[in-house]
């Protein structure tokens, strides 16, 4: 059925026409629900931490997991605490109701791939629930000061400071039909709207603004944690055997062969179980695969078993946007402090500087983005008026 409707979506077939009318009846119910919220028929909650929203349009893989673990890191460098809030998509804590916070000990099959990679990766608190709300006020009771909404832009219950759309820019809105004839969640105009939109590979811009990420990796490692990282480029012409159980498995093979590998390609459904015998069926050469699969088999993995890690990558100008919109319209400036004394900063808007009454300093605030080094601080003469209680 997936491999069916992906010929429909992505491929030349057109959309039959008994699918039809089913999206056009999906797209009214959607207009409708995005209405009840806007007039109050349905009620939004709003949280006392800023959230941000990652998502996509579309069904299936653009990209959101290596901008969420981008955008954590860029958080946490800057001393804030994000959390990361999901619906753990696949495991076992989501399905019963359950509200859990993602540990070292937890498997996949519990709280979910996508929620077990981003917790390993980033150590940053990671809570799966199906309710998002109860989910980020578990993360705020835990110390968060942000929260990170994964996959949440449809779950319009839980309101939102900011909104990024990421879109996958080979694939992008297949035949631009609404679920199920095509892959869209949600209309093309809501790209039109005061979302930030992220583009994920591709050479034609999707839409006016959008900004451009591009996902790599050039390093193997072996899923069952031993040994030391391998080059991808050392193993160019290698035959290999790659598995992808993911949204758009053709990204990572396309990523493999890039790199010169010979591949035997191995397509399982978006978040399928591995199991040691789903394994054992692909032997001969080493099994390559990605690393939201690596977290499912770690306990059974063999040494001929790698995985590749992927980041996310912006140029400099739009590291600069992104941070920049991110930093102002989720008020995340006021939860900066000082990195000298850990006391508050006060925005000042007409010098664009964050200033610090206890140090006497202020720091520079230059295209949206604080710079909190002591070196680019200036300091402030005692009768500055910014330093007044």
């Amino acid at each position: 059925m997936e491999a069916w409707l992906n010929s429909i979506w992505y491929g030349p077939r057109k959309a039959p026409w008994l699918l039809r009318p089913l999206a056009w009846l999906f797209a009214a119910l959607v207009a409708l629900r995005r209405l009840a919220y806007a007039r109050g028929w349905f009620r939004s909650t709003r949280l006392p931490l800023p959230v941000i929203v990652v998502g996509n349009l579309t069904v299936g893989g653009t990209g959101k997991t290596p901008l969420t673990l981008w955008l954590v890191e860029q958080l946490q460098q800057r001393g804030l605490r994000p959390a990361v809030v999901m619906r753990g998509y696949g495991g076992s804590c989501a399905r019963s109701g359950r509200t859990t916070r993602v540990t070292a000990t937890h498997s996949a099959a519990e709280v979910g791939d996508e929620a077990l990679l981003i917790a390993q990766r980033s150590g940053c608190i990671v809570v799966v629930a199906r309710d998002r709300v109860a989910a980020a006020r578990h993360a705020i009771d835990e110390g968060a000061q942000l929260i990170i909404a994964d996959d949440g832009l449809q779950h319009l219950r839980l309101r939102r400071d900011l909104e990024i759309i990421v879109v996958d820019g080979v694939r992008r809105f297949g035949n631009g039909w609404m679920l199920p004839a095509g892959p869209l969640r949600e209309p093309l105009q809501r790209l039109g709207g005061n979302a930030i939109v992220v583009q994920n590979g591709g050479e034609t811009p999707v839409c006016a603004g959008a900004l451009r990420m591009q996902v790599t990796g050039n390093s193997l490692r072996r899923v069952d944690g031993q040994g030391s990282p391998e080059p991808l480029s050392a193993w160019r012409h290698r035959s290999v055997h790659a598995l992808a159980a993911i949204g758009n498995p053709d990204r990572f093979f396309a990523l493999l062969e890039s790199a010169g590998l010979q591949l035997d390609r191995h397509v399982l459904p978006d978040h399928h179980a591995l199991t040691p015998q789903v394994l054992q069926r692909h032997q001969g050469h080493p099994l390559l695969m990605t690393e939201k699969d690596a977290v499912k088999c770690r306990g059974f993995a063999q040494p001929e078993h790698w995985y590749l890690p992927v980041q996310a990558i912006f140029s400099d100008t739009d590291t600069h946007r992104l941070l920049g919109r991110i930093m102002m319209e989720a008020r995340l400036l006021d939860l900066l402090v000082c990195p000298l004394c850990k006391g508050p900063l006060v925005f000042d808007k007409s010098s664009q500087e964050l200033v610090c009454r206890a140090e006497r300093l202020a720091y520079p605030v230059r295209d949206g983005i604080p710079v909190m080094l002591e070196e680019e601080a200036r300091q402030l003469p005692a009768d500055d008026p910014r330093l007044a209680r």
